[in-house]
């Protein structure tokens, strides 16, 4: 299954009321996001005359339906398809209210564009000049998720959540109104609460199918998050966020027996007799035999086609060693890791989770087995079979080989001992094992292992998900960047691309790939300098609490260099047992390389240049993108605000009534 594609959208919070329910109490819906089509209509034509006859028309239908209508208006080439849905756990009136504010709330934010898709908590409206009934879309979409993630078991939660997602997944797929929440225990004193639900018109399997690739692309991290797409949608929190009076299903009717009818009778004078009854089931029973059968033989050898498919693709890509060499037995690699025993178990992530091994060579092995909901499907999985196999250097982890068998995806790695930079970078406890000595030896392999996939190897690559977590460290506090599932080839002479698939970590993105979709090697550079700044002052970017008036790392960092004391950002850990030239030095190009601008920021070899040679004179570098500055100065325009639910939690400096905040985020 191919993973969730969302549109390019980055760092936009919603500034929402403080209300629990909004659904029974707001005079006006809750407004979520929109997204206006690429098409525009004149004005005054007979496009927006069908247009405004089908908005005109949708809140009448919303007080008769049950919570979803469809419709057109006019005629090829200006028809106008229009739909709404409402949520499962909201009254007729509320339904019809937030129908009618869309209808014309939407045209105020997309007035002149054919199409638009428009979420507020209480409703879906979605109207376009091509057909959009009965047919599964999952683009465009946003992904929301609370800023406070899971402290408790989070793999743990990561598993309870999907499971209770994935569950009331195939139960609504299967409700007539294709809506279902569920609640259930994330831990002894936590109840989760989840709510899934399909436009009407969908089939079972394509309800099925839309929840499925929601489902996987919902932040695991949070304490509570949704992913909107415009067929279906999913949410989680650790708080009762809908109107559980609405969302009971009404009892099963009580069923009267009533004696045999004379067809049924075995014996009697009109009966029939039991050799015609035989006569007459027999065969059926065979045919329903004979198609199970055939449908089990069918979607085997569809596997089974499916999987050579991807062999081929990978053969065909890898011309330093053939293909046998490279694959692995699943007996193998199960033998190898005790199962996938717990005890075993190394890590996890949004692809899945990691595990020692040792094959029966004795040489130590690390798993990456990709979950079944795992946003990582088969193209990343070949693309990260066929990248790693063609690179060769110290400072990137070595692919050994790979599994594809049945539903089973594993990538095979050389056992690297020292887990990943981020174990000990944000440890409190750990801190200490990373000297300064080790930190800049960490920073300069990254940086010789970025341009070696910029210039160096074969291809130009584009790694586009560099991260502390990315960076595994060896027995010797070596860096090796890992998992290239997201990364990308380049032409020779090619400098940038698109894409309407955003993909990478929050914090880390720059802003011309999260807000645009444009991703160069200047991309990665920006990635680099914010995790330059993170093993310098030892803070998480993503998880940074507002220091000196400072909202996050960059701001942080540029505010002590503006003020003249960049020496204050230095992790308290390490005391008197560094070199303040090369600690200078790191934070200048740190900042170099976070600049708004991307023509601004160094290529990685100007970089590995400025941190080997003190004879190079660094540019002043400029105000870094995303810095908030104070008050409500933003670079971004990124609006601050609050979620219109409450939650239980209250360690977030922002809240407002104790409300959750909700991030928007690119996936």
């Amino acid at each position: 299954m191919s993973p969730l594609k969302l549109s390019m959208i980055f760092a936009f919070l919603l500034s929402l009321s403080s209300s629990l329910f909004t659904f029974t109490s707001a005079a006006n819906p809750t407004y979520l996001y929109h997204s206006c089509s690429d098409k525009n209509f004149t004005r005054n034509s007979t496009y927006q005359t069908n247009l405004n006859l089908l908005l005109s028309s949708l809140p009448s239908n919303a007080n008769r339906s049950d919570g979803f209508s469809n419709s057109t208006a006019g005629q090829d080439p200006n028809r106008v398809y229009g739909l709404f849905q409402c949520r499962g756990d909201v009254t007729n009136t509320t339904c019809q209210d937030c129908v009618n504010f869309a209808s014309t709330d939407a045209t105020q934010r997309c007035p002149n564009q054919k199409g638009n898709i428009i979420w507020y908590d209480e409703c879906l409206l979605h109207y376009s000049d091509s057909y959009i009934f009965s047919t599964a879309t999952t683009e465009p979409g946003i992904l929301m998720a609370n800023t406070n993630n899971v402290t408790t078991e989070p793999s743990r939660f990561r598993q309870l959540m999907l499971s209770q997602m994935n569950e009331a997944a195939t139960q609504a797929a299967n409700d007539r109104k294709r809506f279902l929440t569920k609640k259930g225990n994330s831990t002894t004193s936590q109840t989760l609460y989840t709510l899934v639900q399909c436009t009407q018109d969908l089939s079972n399997t394509a309800c099925l199918s839309c929840l499925q690739q929601a489902i996987s692309s919902l932040p695991t991290e949070s304490i509570g998050g949704r992913t909107l797409v415009p067929s279906c949608f999913c949410r989680y929190e650790l708080y009762l966020f809908y109107n559980k009076n609405l969302t009971l299903s009404p009892p099963p009717p009580t069923l009267t027996p009533s004696p045999p009818s004379p067809v049924t009778r075995l014996k009697g004078k009109s009966g029939i007799s039991a050799s015609i009854i035989i006569a007459i089931i027999a065969p059926i029973t065979a045919a329903a035999v004979l198609s199970v059968a055939g449908y089990c033989f069918l979607t085997r050898r569809a596997r089974r086609k499916k999987y050579n498919s991807v062999l081929d693709e990978i053969a065909a890509g890898n011309d330093i060693t053939t293909i046998e060499s490279l694959q692995y037995d699943f007996g193998t690699i199960q033998a190898a890791t005790n199962g996938f025993s717990t005890d075993n178990k190394l890590g996890a992530g949004g692809f899945g989770e990691v595990y020692k091994g040792v094959l029966s060579s004795g040489q130590e092995i690390a798993v990456k087995r990709l979950s079944s909901s795992s946003g990582q499907g088969t193209e990343e999985f070949k693309n990260e079979v066929v990248l790693v196999a063609k690179l060769q250097h110290r400072n990137l982890v070595r692919l050994l080989g790979f599994c594809l068998e049945g539903e089973e995806k594993l990538l095979v790695y050389e056992f690297v001992t020292n887990k990943s930079l981020d174990y000990f970078l944000f440890d409190p406890e750990k801190q200490g094992q990373l000297d300064w000595s080790r930190r800049y030896k960490i920073i300069g392999g990254i940086a010789r292992g970025i341009l070696y996939l910029h210039e160096d190897s074969r291809l130009r690559i584009i790694h586009r998900d560099l991260k502390a977590s990315n960076v595994l460290l060896d027995s010797d506090m070596n860096p090796k960047i890992s998992d290239f599932g997201m990364a990308r080839i380049f032409g020779v002479d090619q400098t940038q691309a698109n894409t309407n698939r955003i993909v990478g970590t929050y914090g880390y993105m720059s802003p011309e790939y999260a807000m645009h979709g444009q991703f160069s090697v200047k991309s990665d550079v920006f990635s680099f300098g914010v995790l330059v700044l993170e093993i310098i002052t030892g803070k998480k970017n993503s998880n940074f609490y507002q220091t000196d008036g400072a909202a996050d790392l960059l701001s942080y960092a540029w505010k002590h260099w503006r003020d003249g004391t960049p020496m204050e950002v230095l992790d308290s850990n390490l005391t008197d047992s560094y070199s303040r030239n090369e600690v200078m030095r790191c934070i200048h190009v740190g900042l170099l390389c976070v600049q708004e601008d991307p023509t601004a920021r160094p290529t990685m070899a100007t970089v590995v240049l400025m941190l080997n040679s003190y004879s190079v004179t660094l540019p002043l570098p400029q105000q870094p993108a995303f810095f908030f500055g104070t008050g409500t100065e933003f670079s971004m325009q990124i609006t601050k605000g609050t979620d219109s639910n409450q939650s239980k939690s209250k360690s977030v400096p922002w809240s407002v009534d104790d409300a959750s905040i909700t991030e928007v985020q690119p996936r």
